[in-house]
């Protein structure tokens, strides 16, 4: 059974979100190993310098690395590639084919993500142009992972 991590940096906040993403854990249970990882985010002063980001974006990476393992990394950045909700489910099915069991998708704090993680990731992945907040983003991730399930499945639920 394929793997499948959703690795962030930070928590969520308000219980309607971790419900929501707790209701797509449980849709995604019969389907595949599906987790969520919480990393904390770095520190940073309130007017951070480039420098001090840039560092905070290395410990938050080396973190995320760490608790990818050997998944194949999909991060979430702006200058990702955009997907349909099908080609989504055919990246999943491709990695699977391929021999690779563990999958991780990665949403990084509101500073992005360090160039080692990007680096790293198989295919970089944008939801959309337009701009989320983390908390909306993780759910909206978690319903498109359960939809390409779904559509591998050839399931009603995508139509």
């Amino acid at each position: 059974m394929l793997r499948v991590q959703l690795i962030c940096v930070g928590k969520l906040k308000e219980s309607y979100w971790r419900d929501a993403c707790a209701e797509y854990a449980r849709r995604l249970s019969p389907l595949c190993r599906f987790t969520i990882v919480e990393l904390p985010e770095a520190r940073l002063p309130e007017n951070p310098s480039d420098g001090e980001i840039r560092r905070a974006l290395e410990q938050e990476g080396e973190k995320i690395l760490e608790a990818a393992g050997n998944a194949v990394l999909f991060p979430l950045c702006i200058e990702g590639g955009q997907v349909d909700s099908p080609g989504l489910a055919q990246l999943l099915e491709e990695t699977a084919v391929a021999g690779t069991g563990n999958v991780a998708f990665v949403i990084g704090s509101s500073f992005g993500l360090s160039p080692e993680v990007k680096a790293e990731g198989r295919k970089r992945l944008s939801m959309s142009k337009m701009t989320f907040p983390h908390q909306l983003a993780r759910v909206m991730l978690c319903e498109q992972i359960y939809r390409a399930f779904q559509i591998l499945r050839n399931t009603r639920y995508h139509k």
